[in-house]
Formats: C-alpha cells, structure tokens, sequence
C-alpha cells in the first residue's frame, strides 16, 4: 500500500520529560485523527504535537495510524554502529585525573556507555575532552536541560572562535552521544547542521623520499614499523592491532583484523620487509602484537608520530607528515604503476570506490599524457 501522508517520529525532551513529537505536513485529515491520541498536546517551540515517551503511546500512534499514513520511524530507533576491537580499554586516566570544585567533568554514564560500545582509547578521549568542553562553556546550566538551540550556539562559538571543521564535528558527535547514546533519544538531533566537507587532497610522498624515509629510522624495529605503514597501506591503528600471526609468508599477505567498518582485509606483504620482519623478530621476541613496548602492551600512537617527525627531520623532508601519508603514498604509487583502482580499493578497505578516486588528483601518471602549453 502506497501512503501519501506521512508522520515522523522524533525525541523531545519537554519539560526535562522524554517525548514523542509527532512531525508531518499540516493536513485537515491528520489534524483531526491525530487529537484522538489519549493525552495529546502541542508545543509551540518545536511546532508539533507530543506525547509522553512510552510504549503505550508508542503502539497507540502505530495503531491509530494503520492504513492512513506511514509511520518514519527512522529517526527515532537507533541502529547500532558499535565493533569489536582488539585493543585493550584503559579509562583509567580519566577516573585518575584530579578533581577540581570550578570544572564541570563528563558524567561517569557516559564513560561506561563508551566503555560498553567498545569504542577505541583514541575515541573515548577525544569524546570526552570536546563534551566537556561543551559542558564546560554552559558551567551555570543542567546538562540535561540543554537544547538544540543551546547546542546551536555553542556550535556557532566555536566557528567563530576558528576552530577546525573536523573539531566541530567532532563536538558534534560528542554531544549527539550523550543526549542521543547515554539518553536513549536516537536522533534528536539529527537536524544540527554540520560543517561543509573540506575537500583536500592528501599529502603524498614520493617514492625517493620514502625510500629516505625509511633509511633514517634508528632501528630495525623502526624500520619494519615504516615499511609496513608504507608497503600494506595500514592506518596507524591497523599497524599497532597487527599480532605475529597475521603475518602470512606462505601467501605474501599481511591480514588486517576489526579495521574500519568492523571489517577484515587482506594486504600485501613486502619481500623486503619480510626479511626486515625476521632479523627484528629475532632481536626484540614479541610475544603477541608484532610491535610491543617494552612492557610487552601494544606499542604507542605517540610513539609511532614521533618515530616518523624524527626520520623526516633526518632525511631532510620538508613537507609536514604523518603515518597517513605513507598510506596515501602506497595508493598513489600503485596507482601510478598501473594498478587498477578496484584493487587498491580493497588493498586499503575502502567501502566505494569513490574514496579511492582521490588518488586521482594526485598520481603523476594522471598528468603524463598531458602538453604543458609552455612547452609547445
């Protein structure tokens, strides 16, 4: 049955009371039948009807409804986005850090909503840092009473305060995660404007200075740790996960366990870092992830920034980069020798080729066939 009408659910929180707004174009017909729901009332500041938030009203809408409009509820029940990774869950740091009468720290549900979704150490922290933030500029306000207006503003300080589009985003689903997560109210504010995509095109390496790069590493263990962010095209956090058994010789492949999306992949392995991979695996005996600390965890993000700055410095490379560059730059040098897009999609675990298509823009062999009009 096709519906012309249609009404969507939406969570308002009114009179710091859970509630069911009910959202459709004005309409004599639903006008009439929807003042039949038991308990029915308008608010003026979200221009809709509501009801108390209850599984009672709840089936009462669907019922009352049956046959007359079509119910989008999409807003209204959440889809979990949460994965399994293989990291170890250390909040400590915020439980440990000390405590100040004048700052207002996030509420300690929020912590154990992340804790339970198995969101990643880099996750939590910036989480809770940008939603105490937050909550912090509105210090003489209830949390819970804030709206998406008061959102809104605080958003709007930030622009003009030049804070980074990724940083507002990041606010963004900060505060989306408690109102919306810890509060159980999906998508109450799924109309919050978010930042236009800034559209960059990756800082890419050639093959020279990679080369550079690697060679002015202090260690094997440096080394093998930049060739394979290089070589597999890993993301940092994908290189840091990789345990001793991954490490497939007998096929060349490398396997990429929970990487981004939930997913695992395939990527190739290296004759040269698997010989690079043996003479360190003799020296420094890791016992379960292919680089370890000294006190056997998995080895450090911070660490892995900093291995990468110094052996730039080194080799005298001026442009500023990170472990993503080396990612980027396995991507574009494959594209560049040929290889077809499709599979250096599946190399780096992109979902569509469309984010491959980036590299594009900057693979020389784009621009090869191309006369510079100078040079005519």
């Amino acid at each position: 049955m096709k519906f012309n009408q249609q009404i969507t659910l939406k969570h308002l929180l009114i009179n710091n009371k859970k509630c069911i707004g009910l959202q459709f174009y004005t309409n004599k017909v639903l006008n009439v039948i929807v003042k039949e729901l038991n308990g029915i009332e308008w608010n003026d500041e979200f221009n809709m009807y509501f009801l108390p938030n209850n599984k009672a009203n709840l089936d009462s809408i669907y019922n009352l409804f049956r046959g007359i409009a079509w119910i989008n509820s999409k807003y209204f029940f959440q889809e979990s986005r949460s994965k399994e990774l293989a990291e170890t869950i250390d909040v400590s740091w915020f439980r440990n850090r000390t405590r100040s009468a004048s700052f207002k720290f996030c509420p300690e549900i929020y912590l154990q909503k992340l804790e339970l979704k198995k969101y990643s150490n880099s996750t939590v922290k910036s989480y809770v840092s940008s939603f105490e933030d937050f909550i912090n500029y509105y210090h003489d306000k209830d949390i819970d009473n804030l709206n998406e207006n008061d959102v809104r503003a605080y958003l709007q300080w930030l622009a003009q305060n030049k804070r980074s589009n990724p940083y507002i985003n990041q606010s963004i689903n900060s505060i989306k995660f408690y109102y919306e997560v810890v509060l159980g109210m999906p998508n109450r504010f799924y109309s919050i404007e978010r930042p236009r995509k800034e559209k960059k095109l990756p800082i890419v390496l050639s093959k020279e200075n990679v080369k550079k790069l690697i060679d002015h590493t202090n260690n094997i263990k440096h080394r093998c740790l930049v060739s394979l962010l290089y070589s597999a095209g890993l993301r940092r956090s994908e290189l840091l996960n990789l345990k001793i058994t991954d490490i497939d010789s007998s096929r060349m492949l490398i396997l990429v366990r929970d990487a981004k999306g939930n997913k695992d992949r395939y990527t190739l392995l290296s004759e040269t870092i698997l010989k690079d991979l043996r003479v360190y695996y003799k020296q420094w005996k890791p016992k379960t992830f292919l680089f370890e600390s000294p006190n056997g965890n998995q080895y450090s993000t911070a660490s892995v920034v900093k291995i990468i700055s110094n052996a730039a410095i080194k080799a005298g490379i001026k442009k500023t980069i990170s472990p993503h560059t080396l990612r980027h730059s396995f991507a574009t040098h494959l594209l560049e020798s040929g290889t077809d897009l499709r599979y250096i999609q599946l190399l780096l675990g992109h979902s569509s080729t469309k984010t491959t298509e980036i590299y594009t823009h900057v693979a020389k062999s784009s621009f090869d066939t191309i006369k510079n009009p100078l040079d005519f």
